[in-house]
C-alpha cells in the first residue's frame, strides 16, 4: 500500500477555541469508530491527549521546520485522528485501522504525512524530537522539536537522560508536552510507580515549566509558545477517556475492542 497524499495542511488554518472544539469532537468520533475496529485501539489515553493534538497541529503542524512527535505510541490513533481532521491525511484511518495492509497501524507509521517518526517504544520520541530542535537550531531555521508524552512514560529513564542533553546543549527550541492522566497500561500511576513533583523534578533539569487543563483550547494555544529562555514543559492534566462518560477516568479503558453498537451509542453522547 502506498503512502497516503496530504489532502491540506494544518497550517494557516484558522486557530480559535470554537473551531478546535469542533475537530476534536469529530477527531474523538473517529477514536470512538477505531476502538470498534477488528483490532480496537488504545482509547483511554487517545482520548486523554486528543485535544492536544488538535491544538497542536493547528498552531505548528503543516510547517517543515517543526517536527511533532507523539512518544506515547500507542496512542496512534488520536495522531492519525488529529492530521485527519485537519486535512492532512485524505483518507479516513478509522475505515482500516489495525487491518492487515493498512498504513494505519497500532503504533505511528512514519510513512504516513505528518509523521516524521514512527514510535512505540515509550521514552524514545522524546529524543527525536530533542535531536530535530537541536538540529534546527545549528540550522538556524527557527523550528521546534516538539514531544508529547504520557505521565506513565515519564517511569522511562531516557525521558530523564533526554532531559539532561537538552539542559547541556541549551536547546530552548525544544517543548516536551505531558498528558498527565493518572492512569498507565495496568492501573493508577499512584498506585504502581508514582512520579510525583513534576514541575519540581523538570525545574530541577533546567526547564520552564506551564501547568494547565488539557482541555482547555485557549490554555493549550497559550502554553505551547516557546520560552526564550530555556526549554519548556507543559504540564497538561487530563481525563483518561475524556469526553465518553461511561468510561472518563477509569484505567480499565486503557485499551479496548467495542461493538458498532457501542460505538454509535458513545458518539452520540459526545457533545
Amino acid at each position: 500500500m502506498e503512502a497516503l497524499k496530504s489532502a491540506g495542511t494544518a497550517a494557516g488554518s484558522e486557530v480559535t477555541p470554537g473551531r478546535l472544539q469542533e475537530l476534536a469532537l469529530q477527531a474523538r468520533k473517529l477514536i470512538i469508530d477505531m476502538a470498534a475496529a477488528p483490532t480496537g485501539c488504545h482509547i483511554g489515553g487517545s482520548l486523554s491527549v486528543i485535544d492536544l493534538l488538535v491544538a497542536v497541529f493547528a498552531k505548528y503542524g503543516g510547517d517543515d521546520r517543526h517536527a511533532i512527535v507523539l512518544s506515547k505510541g500507542h496512542s496512534a490513533a488520536a495522531l492519525y485522528a488529529a492530521l485527519h481532521v485537519h486535512g492532512v491525511i485524505a483518507e479516513n484511518p478509522a475505515a482500516t485501522y489495525g487491518r492487515s495492509g493498512s498504513l494505519f497501524t497500532g503504533h505511528p507509521n512514519h510513512k504516513l504525512p505528518g509523521i516524521p517518526f514512527a514510535t512505540g517504544s515509550l521514552g524514545h520520541g522524546i529524543p527525536y524530537a530533542a535531536g530535530w530542535a537541536l538540529a534546527q537550531r545549528m540550522k538556524g531555521s527557527g523550528g521546534l522539536g516538539i514531544a508529547i508524552g504520557g505521565d506513565g512514560e515519564l517511569q522511562e529513564g531516557l525521558v530523564w537522560e533526554t532531559a539532561q542533553i537538552v539542559q547541556a546543549k541549551g536547546i530552548a527550541n525544544f517543548i516536551y508536552i505531558v498528558d498527565v492522566n493518572g492512569g498507565q497500561n495496568d492501573g493508577l500511576l499512584q498506585d504502581i510507580s508514582p512520579v510525583n513533583r513534576l514541575r519540581e523534578r523538570f525545574e530541577a533539569f533546567g526547564f520552564h515549566v506551564r501547568e494547565i487543563d488539557g482541555h482547555d483550547f485557549p490554555a493549550i494555544l497559550g502554553a505551547v509558545e516557546p520560552h526564550p529562555d530555556g526549554p519548556l514543559a507543559v504540564l497538561a492534566a487530563t481525563v483518561k477517556g475524556k469526553g465518553v462518560r461511561a468510561i472518563e477516568g477509569n484505567p480499565d479503558a486503557h485499551y479496548a475492542k467495542i461493538p458498532e453498537k457501542t460505538a454509535d451509542k458513545w458518539k452520540r453522547s459526545l457533545s
